[in-house]
């Protein structure tokens, strides 16, 4: 707690009272100090802070809940909403889920030094393109606590130094949970500045991390609403890597299983809706859209979910909604471009395929975007022609998550199409440089 706790001094008291560009220009070149010493760091020692932080992790559950308890607390004394609250709370599950996480990225292989493709030139020099990190990382995101874990763990292993401004809403919790992956930095002698948590609320201190910190940020990561987002990309001088609104979308066609398709839709919508990766529309080939209605529509409605239908599903989904007709309303242009974090579903019936290709590309965010169907040259069609960072046939869009996809964790679903696109694991948090030996080659 040694770091942590000197540089809370330094700023005095969360509120910002003390002299933040001081302190943030200490902690980017306690940062810049750090990633050298990772780059250079063996994979050894690498997995073994991140073994120690689990333990941690696990050893120090009580803490880290109680800290959450009362993030939570004040959050809901705020009036924030239900799926605002499910992003921030913390379970015992979910803490365990935070060191399993850690185990999994331990045991990935180390991307750093990976030699990605070699070849001699005709005058003999060896030219090698070699993996390497790609610096100092800073991440700004709301709410969610687990990133900070999630986003100093991959950093680490890829040999990156983090910065992290959590939420103010979180940030008892992180302060919890950085206590535990600093102790396991300390003890595997890494030091304890490869992950800092910008320990203040002001939002001065964004602003400092996106003028560069006198130039000790390599990249900057924004994970929150559209707003941050937007915020981070006009202002920041350096990269940025980002995902827009989750505006995902889910096609039944006609040729899909109901039952299958009701178990998607219900599953992408209702099992955490809060989510980046839950879905936001669906829309329905109207050859099936009465069958769909009256199964998947009602189940949906049962489970609380307010649908917003275009002319051909507002009757349908009215004579299928029973006593549930005050969740079901006509929907607006916007909904179609909306990212409701809530039990709310647009609804749209098309004609075929191309439709629902073309509604995708118009309205959707290219995050995680799917079909439900069993015609295979339809599937391919879709996934050929479809232009987002992940896309499914037969599979619920909440499998977009660097855990799900073998990552261990995620830093976080880029929407870019440079550098990295979807989940963000280790290998797309490096660079890559040249490297060539020769005996003494000048060029004529």
């Amino acid at each position: 707690m040694g770091f942590l706790t000197n540089m809370t001094a330094t700023l005095k008291s969360i509120d910002g009272s003390g002299d933040i560009a001081a302190a943030m220009g200490e902690i980017g070149r306690r940062a810049r100090a750090a990633a050298q010493v990772l780059a250079l760091a063996p994979a050894e020692q690498k997995n073994r802070a991140l073994q120690l932080m689990a333990a941690a992790i696990r050893a120090q559950v009580s803490s880290i809940l109680a800290a959450n308890a009362d993030d939570v607390s004040e959050a809901r004394a705020a009036g924030v909403a239900g799926a605002f609250l499910d992003r921030l709370a913390l379970d015992q599950s979910r803490v365990e889920a935070i060191a399993h996480g850690i185990d999994v990225v331990r045991a990935l292989k180390d991307p750093v030094g990976n030699v990605m493709e070699s070849w001699t030139r005709p005058n003999g020099m060896r030219i090698e393109r070699v993996r390497v990190p790609l610096g100092v990382i800073g991440i700004i995101y709301e709410s969610r606590p687990n990133v900070t874990a999630d986003a100093g763990v991959l950093c680490l292993k890829a040999g990156n130094a983090a910065i992290l401004r959590g939420g103010s809403d979180s940030m008892r919790s992180s302060r919890a949970i950085l206590a535990a992956l600093s102790e396991g930095l300390r003890s595997a002698g890494l030091p304890e500045a490869a992950i800092q948590l910008v320990p203040t609320r002001d939002r001065a201190a964004v602003g400092l991390m996106l003028a560069g910190l006198d130039g000790n940020l390599d990249v900057i990561v924004p994970r929150g609403g559209k707003g941050l987002i937007e915020a981070v990309v006009s202002h920041a001088r350096m990269p940025v890597i980002k995902h827009y609104d989750g505006i995902c979308i889910m096609y039944v066609d006609k040729d899909a299983d109901l039952g299958m398709a009701e178990s998607l839709v219900v599953n992408a919508k209702c099992q955490r809706p809060g989510v980046c990766n839950a879905i936001e529309t669906v829309l329905v080939h109207r050859e099936i859209a009465p069958k769909f209605f009256a199964t998947t529509g009602r189940t949906l409605l049962e489970k609380g979910v307010e649908l917003r239908c275009d002319e051909g599903a507002l009757q349908l989904a009215k004579q299928n909604g029973n006593s549930h007709s005050g969740q079901i309303a006509a929907a607006k242009q916007e909904d179609y471009r909306t990212e409701f974090l809530d039990l709310i579903l647009a609804v749209r019936v098309v004609d075929d395929l191309d439709a629902a290709i073309d509604h995708t590309e118009a309205f959707g965010s290219h995050h995680s975007d799917g079909i439900v169907t069993s015609n295979a040259d339809t599937a391919e069609k879709y996934l050929a022609e479809v232009d987002s960072a992940t896309v499914y046939w037969n599979a619920s869009t909440r499998f977009t998550d660097g855990g799900e996809f073998g990552f261990g964790a995620e830093i976080g679903i880029s929407t870019d199409k440079l550098h990295a696109r979807g989940p963000m694991g280790l290998e797309e948090l490096t660079t890559y440089k040249y490297v060539i030996r020769g005996t003494g080659q000048v060029r004529s």
